[in-house]
């Protein structure tokens, strides 16, 4: 038989064997523990973290649902002007539109403008640039004349040659 601490260490040994078993197939990850940054301008950012960055968008959120419980309670205590909130709501979406559509209109109007003093102005040039085109397109013709003259000459007085002795 067996004796207690005899049956403790058959245990102990395998559950040893089962912890080399187990983790003898898994891939242990090892996380790297990286410094902070201590440069200044990581610190000055950790320090204005807080005021410059939290605080505004967590006010911002809590003015807007405020603004938004007191817009349902004017709007629909006591049988309140729908009507009137709508139009309120539909004018604070029209305006930003507005306004974007008046820059757009601003922009076409001022290339429209440069555009048409630059119509004024491009008549001069393109006709300078159309002629130095045409000289452009003289000299390579005249170029591809001379290049083909010499094979046009003997391909000729083959034929010729050809021709005075019967063959066609």
């Amino acid at each position: 038989m067996m004796k207690a601490s005899d049956s403790d260490s058959n245990l102990q040994d395998t559950s040893e064997c089962l912890l080399i078993w187990e983790t003898s197939g898994k891939i242990t990850v090892m996380k790297a523990n990286l410094p902070k940054p201590v440069h200044e301008s990581y610190l000055k950012h950790r320090r204005d973290l807080a005021w410059k960055i939290i605080f505004p968008v967590v006010s911002s959120s809590v003015l807007c649902i405020a603004l938004i419980v007191l817009i349902n309670i004017a709007t629909f205590r006591d049988g309140g002007d729908v009507q009137r909130w709508a139009d309120i709501s539909t004018m604070w979406i029209a305006i930003p539109i507005m306004i974007g559509l008046l820059i757009v209109l601003a922009l076409l109007g001022g290339i429209v403008y440069l555009l048409a003093r630059l119509l004024n102005i491009t008549p001069n040039y393109t006709a300078l640039a159309q002629d130095f085109f045409y000289k452009i397109e003289g000299y390579v013709k005249r170029g591809a004349d001379v290049a083909a003259n010499p094979i046009i000459f003997l391909d000729s007085i083959g034929a010729s040659i050809s021709r005075f002795f019967g063959r066609r």
